[in-house]
């Protein structure tokens, strides 16, 4: 008798589940800490599987920061895609691309957990952060050029900038992650917003 579509079970991705399990491991016990054998047991894949989508754990690593970075970026320029007043004023924009990214943040702790842990992390490949970085935060290095233009913003090298902007999103996700209480507390995320506009902003 031919299976109906209702008894059958959904397709595992199998990529997937070993990016989510290394993600979840990763955070708990550190980079160094996680075995290849461990990730492949969570995945409930084979450990062969593991190597056919990632031929290292370094690989795997790299391909774990850049997925979530773009999906972080994906979900930022979304946001400011819908947003009513994009483009009217630079400090607007970057106020609402700031309270979008600490949104962001506190939706999806383990990822914000991955990101303290990584983002200066030596474990991650130079050319990958840098593509990181450089491509997929693109917007906010055109939101840097364009302060720049304006003279909002300092004339400081736009890739210094960008790094001033990335330690200011990971001293404020730190801050909301160690005190909870305040992560939807108005006049904290406003103040976290003028600690990084004063950072950037031209005298």
């Amino acid at each position: 008798m031919t299976q109906t579509v209702a008894n059958k079970k959904p397709k595992v991705d199998k990529k997937q589940a070993i990016l989510d399990s290394a993600l979840q491991l990763f955070v708990e016990q550190g980079f160094h800490g996680t075995s290849t054998a461990s990730i492949a047991k969570k995945a409930t894949v084979a450990t062969g599987t593991l190597f056919h989508h990632f031929p290292s754990k370094d690989d795997l690593l790299n391909h774990l920061f850049v997925s979530i970075k773009q999906e972080f970026a994906d979900d930022i320029t979304q946001a400011l895609s819908t947003f009513d007043n994009a483009g009217e004023d630079l400090k607007t924009d970057a106020e609402y691309l700031w309270q979008q990214a600490i949104d962001w943040a506190l939706k999806h702790p383990i990822k914000q957990r991955f990101f303290l842990q990584f983002s200066m992390s030596s474990d991650i490949d130079a050319a990958i952060r840098g593509q990181a970085m450089n491509g997929i935060l693109h917007f906010v290095v055109q939101l840097i050029s364009k302060g720049q233009q304006q003279k909002i913003i300092a004339d400081f090298p736009v890739a210094l900038m960008l790094e001033n902007c990335h330690g200011q999103y990971l001293a404020a996700i730190r801050y909301f992650t160690d005190n909870p209480q305040w992560g939807n507390d108005p006049s904290q995320r406003q103040a976290s917003f003028e600690l990084f506009w004063r950072s950037m902003k031209a005298q």
